[in-house]
C-alpha cells in the first residue's frame, strides 16, 4: 500500500496512508463512488455519492457492536458498492484542535485500511451532527426515526462538503 498524506486544515503528515484531496478527485473524475462515514461511539452514519459525485445520499446507519464486526460490515458496504475512496469525518474541537475522539477515529481508520485497500481522507466534521439534527427538526419524523437517521444525514453532510471542496480544488 502506498503512503499518501493526511489532509485537514492544510496540515500534512506521513503518519498514515491517507490521501490528499487531489487524489480523491481522480475518483470523482472517473465517475467512481465515494463513501463517507460519521463515526460515533454507538452508531456509524454512512453516505455515498452518485457516480458523478454530484449528490451525497445517506445510505445506512450501522449500530456499533464489536470493533471487528464494525470493520467487517463497512468492508462489505465498500465492496458491494464498488467504492474507490472513503472520507471519514474527524471530530475536531471547536477551536480546531484534536481531542480524544480524533485518536479513536484515526485508530478505526488505521484498522480499516489493514482490511481493505482504499483511498482515504479525513474531513473536518464540526457541527455536522448539529446540522443534521436541525434538518430533521424541520421534518415530520418521530423522535425514534430521527435517532435512526441522524448519523447517516451527518455523513451525507460530511460527504457533500468534502466533495464540494475537492471539486473546486485546483489540480
Amino acid at each position: 500500500m502506498k503512503i499518501n498524506y493526511f489532509f485537514i486544515n492544510e496540515k500534512l503528515t506521513l503518519d498514515m496512508p491517507i490521501c490528499k484531496p487531489i487524489e480523491i478527485k481522480k475518483h470523482i473524475k472517473s465517475n467512481q463512488q465515494v463513501l463517507a462515514l460519521d463515526l460515533g461511539t454507538k452508531r456509524i452514519g454512512v453516505a455515498i455519492s452518485n457516480g458523478s459525485s454530484l449528490i451525497a445520499t445517506p445510505l445506512t446507519t450501522i449500530n456499533r457492536k464489536k470493533f471487528i464486526l464494525d470493520i467487517k460490515k463497512l468492508t462489505e458496504i465498500i465492496k458491494e458498492n464498488k467504492v474507490m475512496a472513503l472520507i471519514i469525518g474527524l471530530p475536531l474541537n471547536m477551536d480546531g484542535t484534536e481531542g480524544r475522539k480524533c485518536q479513536s477515529v484515526r485508530d478505526f481508520a488505521k484498522e480499516l485500511l489493514t482490511n481493505i485497500d482504499i483511498d482515504l481522507m479525513f474531513w473536518d466534521e464540526r457541527l455536522t451532527t448539529k446540522s443534521a439534527k436541525y434538518i430533521l427538526s424541520k421534518g415530520n419524523l418521530s423522535k425514534g426515526k430521527k435517532k435512526l437517521v441522524v448519523d447517516r444525514i451527518a455523513a451525507s453532510l460530511i460527504l457533500e462538503n468534502a466533495l464540494e471542496f475537492i471539486k473546486n480544488s485546483h489540480d
